[in-house]
């Protein structure tokens, strides 16, 4: 069976869809759970969206016409979003409280609504675009990409931006 990017992308879509009904389903109690399951939802999401920000939104954007800009404009502002005040507003509130379990639900209703939209709109305009070499190629690459020190560095990097984030928003509330 050819690989397939869309394919992996969904998968982990799946994947992060499962990890958010888990800690959904968590009382305030299961702190322990609760920043395990948190760490897990952020490795799996950090590389799958910073390679789609890095390479595949770029090589999709070249080839849109002005409806898949749009929807490339879209996929971009939502992954900012979700980066720069979502992620850090979950990272400012105790695990153990309902204010952490209300962030984390909308955290995870965010990244439905955004994988959906890939899916639906984003992908399907792929396939149009992009050969099947193309995305199997995409798919090497990007199994190749997760593995390497420079994912791991611009994850790393986005941690810690987060980190700082969450931070000042603990502190100044």
């Amino acid at each position: 069976m050819r690989r397939d990017i869309l394919k992996t992308l969904k998968k982990e879509h799946d994947a992060l869809r499962g990890l958010f009904a888990e800690i959904n389903d968590t009382t305030d109690r299961a702190e322990k759970g609760r920043a395990k399951l948190l760490e897990a939802i952020e490795s799996n999401l950090m590389p799958h969206a910073k390679w789609e920000e890095i390479v595949f939104y770029p090589a999709f954007a070249e080839r849109a016409d002005r409806e898949g800009l749009k929807t490339h404009a879209e996929a971009v502002l939502e992954h900012h979003a979700v980066e720069q005040v979502v992620i850090p507003e979950v990272h400012a509130a105790d695990v153990q409280t309902p204010e952490f379990a209300g962030r984390v639900k909308v955290f995870g209703e965010l990244i439905d609504h955004h994988a959906r939209e890939e899916e639906t709109t984003l992908f399907k305009m792929a396939r149009k675009l992009f050969s099947a070499e193309e995305l199997s190629s995409f798919d090497e690459q990007y199994e190749e990409w997760k593995r390497s020190n420079t994912a791991a560095m611009v994850v790393a990097g986005e941690k810690g931006k987060i980190g700082v984030k969450a931070a000042i928003k603990s502190i100044v509330g």
